[in-house]
């Protein structure tokens, strides 16, 4: 403008369509600026006076730009700690879960629903009453930890390495009943100390029907309707209890539908919880079925795991041979399959140690 003098008002720069132009860019300059603003205070906590300070009254970032800003402060916070509290490497891959759990989990449907269901519905809830609380009851080399381990994968960026995650192995971390004083004190200050750091926390118990009753009981305020007394907020907690309890059971409807002709996928969540709650609120030894935890209804899911049968065995085999890298044939998954011991005796359906050693036994195959 200045090398060719004032444009004529209807040219294609004219004064009125320049001056419009120059306050675009302006106005993109001062967004930008606020954007940076808006990122700084939210990555690194520097400029946030400044920033509150600049914000006029009603003002506020487009709802497109703060999910752009939620992305790239979630991206930079990827790579280690930004914040002094809680775990910024949180992912709640809702959607990784679900799709590893179809693809990799064999013969559950029905704690493929309920575990994507009820994790999916309380980290969506932006005020959850209570802590999540499942307990997974099955055989033992059904899935129940297998899945454990791919919840906490895929909520945390660094899995069962996260200082959000804490795992408890009954009969490792609490061998010795005349010390439960000492194990109660040290478990409720691990689960505090742990809710403190993180917005979201992950507790796994495995083995939890040898869990002592005074340990259980110790941890039931974690789990119970939040009372607004303490100062620590616990809802955003999920407790995952692992328990061989009802395997029994639950292999019974199993084996029933089979001897009736039905698929296994006919059987209802609610059919089998039923006679799951039915078979744990009976009176027993175990302090497990003892403790509060069912008394109180604390447990929000009972989630089955059904017994194997030859063909997942098999898919399994697969998965192990896929997962080292190595060439597999179908007589070499039928052969693994059947080194497994199958019951009960006359139908010899079931595999009674599930998947559990299928990943060793491929070691016979292997040149």
């Amino acid at each position: 403008e200045e090398g060719q003098g004032p444009a004529a008002e209807g040219g294609p720069w004219g004064r009125a369509r320049y001056e419009a132009v120059k306050k675009h860019l302006g106005a993109v300059g001062a967004l930008s600026k606020r954007y940076w603003q808006y990122l700084a205070c939210k990555v690194w906590q520097e400029g946030c006076e400044e920033e509150r300070e600049e914000a006029s009254p009603g003002w506020s970032l487009p709802l497109v730009g703060q999910d752009y800003l939620e992305i790239l402060s979630a991206w930079y916070c990827s790579f280690g700690k930004c914040c002094k509290t809680g775990d910024c490497r949180i992912v709640n891959n809702i959607t990784g879960l679900e799709a590893d759990l179809n693809g990799q989990l064999h013969g559950q449907h029905l704690a493929k629903e309920v575990i994507v269901r009820a994790v999916q519905g309380f980290l969506q809830s932006p005020q959850p009453q209570k802590a999540l609380v499942l307990s997974f009851h099955g055989w033992s080399g059904t899935g129940k930890n297998f899945v454990a381990r791919m919840l906490a994968s895929h909520l945390y960026r660094d899995g069962l390495k996260s200082e959000c995650v804490r795992v408890f192995i009954s009969l490792f971390h609490f061998p010795h009943h005349k010390y439960m004083d000492s194990y109660e004190a040290q478990l409720k200050k691990q689960i505090s100390e742990t809710v403190q750091l993180c917005k979201q926390s992950l507790f796994i118990f495995d083995e939890a029907e040898k869990l002592h009753f005074s340990l259980l009981d110790a941890i039931k305020p974690f789990m119970a309707r939040y009372d607004n007394k303490g100062q620590v907020d616990y809802r955003r907690s999920i407790f995952l209890f692992l328990s061989n309890l009802g395997g029994n059971t639950i292999n019974e409807v199993a084996l029933d539908f089979w001897r009736a002709g039905r698929a296994r996928e006919e059987i209802s969540m609610e059919f089998l919880e039923q006679r799951l709650r039915l078979e744990l609120l009976e009176p027993s030894e175990n302090s497990y079925i003892c403790s509060h935890l069912l008394k109180e209804n604390l447990i929000d899911f009972f989630v089955p795991f059904l017994p194997l049968e030859y063909h997942h065995v098999k898919l399994c085999a697969r998965d192990a041979f896929l997962a080292r890298g190595l060439p597999y044939t179908e007589a070499a998954l039928d052969e693994v399959a059947r080194m497994m011991v199958f019951v009960p005796k006359e139908e010899k359906l079931f595999s009674a140690q599930g998947c559990k050693s299928v990943s060793q036994r491929i070691n016979y195959f292997l040149p």
